[in-house]
């Protein structure tokens, strides 16, 4: 049976609120997995699920003051721990903040402003300044410099093949309960949902999964798989031949209705047809005073 007690290489599932400490004392929330906690510091995101987070522990994936207090906690246990800048996101960088020309934004469409995101030869950072045609974007983590606490608590880990494979899944993409999971004999099929088929995250998110399977699980074969079947409409079943003489039973036919009724249209009744010259036009059945 799996211990209970959290070891280094274990795929565990954390909640947790997370919080920058300010110099002044004050506590600023920046990350929670409780809707109700995110409410009450205003910071609540109308897309974003808040629930349990798988994590790998003691591979370097989570702030190393982190990954100390998870290591060596019991599943269920609540912790509260206050991470130093060292341990945490790291001292800022004055060099990793760079002075770049806004033509090289527009260039890509962008207007930049002060705290957007971006995305420059691969690295991620924020806008800070704006003026003269020159754009200033810190390429620090945004945590760099900040003592950090967490208030976390593990609720659960992976203890089977399968639990890991998925929480690899959920790890690097998301979605992990959609995707099927056939395991035997040291390889996997996984069968993607309909999503990935034109998910371009999951294109790029693919070749982490398979890092990350190929580190965190025994698998020897990874293989994915996508389904397409085609829906084909079935024919509109006749009645049986019994209903059809019950239904000729029960409206027995009228003279006027020895022949086909014709389909009701849309279209304009065509006008009746004239005798044609030297064709003797039909008798005419005369008026009751006429005779």
């Amino acid at each position: 049976m799996a211990s209970d007690t959290i070891e280094k290489g274990d795929i565990v599932w954390l909640e947790y609120d997370a919080w920058t400490v300010n110099p002044n004392g004050t506590q600023t929330l920046f990350d929670t997995t409780h809707d109700e906690v995110a409410k009450k510091e205003g910071k609540f995101e109308e897309k974003k699920v808040y629930i349990e987070t798988p994590v790998v522990v003691g591979k370097g994936r989570l702030f190393e003051g982190l990954d100390a207090a998870v290591i060596g906690a019991k599943i269920g246990e609540r912790k509260e721990v206050v991470i130093p800048a060292e341990k945490g996101a790291g001292v800022r960088d004055p060099r990793l903040v760079e002075l770049k020309t806004e033509r090289e934004f527009l260039r890509q469409e962008i207007d930049p402003e002060v705290g957007m995101a971006v995305s420059i030869s691969g690295k991620r950072g924020i806008v800070t300044a704006v003026s003269a045609g020159r754009v200033r974007v810190d390429f620090n983590n945004p945590l760099a410099g900040k003592t950090l606490k967490y208030i976390v608590t593990p609720v659960r880990k992976a203890k089977t093949q399968e639990e890991r494979v998925r929480a690899v899944i959920e790890m690097d993409y998301g979605l992990g309960e959609q995707f099927k999971i056939h395991l035997e004999d040291g390889a996997s099929e996984i069968q993607l949902p309909d999503v990935c088929k034109t998910d371009e995250k999951w294109f790029v998110s693919k070749f982490r999964v398979v890092a990350d399977l190929r580190e965190l699980t025994e698998l020897k074969t990874i293989r994915f798989v996508e389904e397409y079947e085609k829906k084909e409409t079935k024919p509109e079943a006749a009645p049986p031949p019994e209903a059809e003489a019950a239904k000729a039973a029960a409206e027995p036919a009228t003279p006027a209705e020895t022949k086909p009724r014709k389909k009701a249209t849309a279209t304009k009744p065509k006008p009746t047809r004239r005798a044609a010259k030297g064709e003797a036009a039909a008798p005419r059945e005369k008026a009751p005073e006429e005779l």
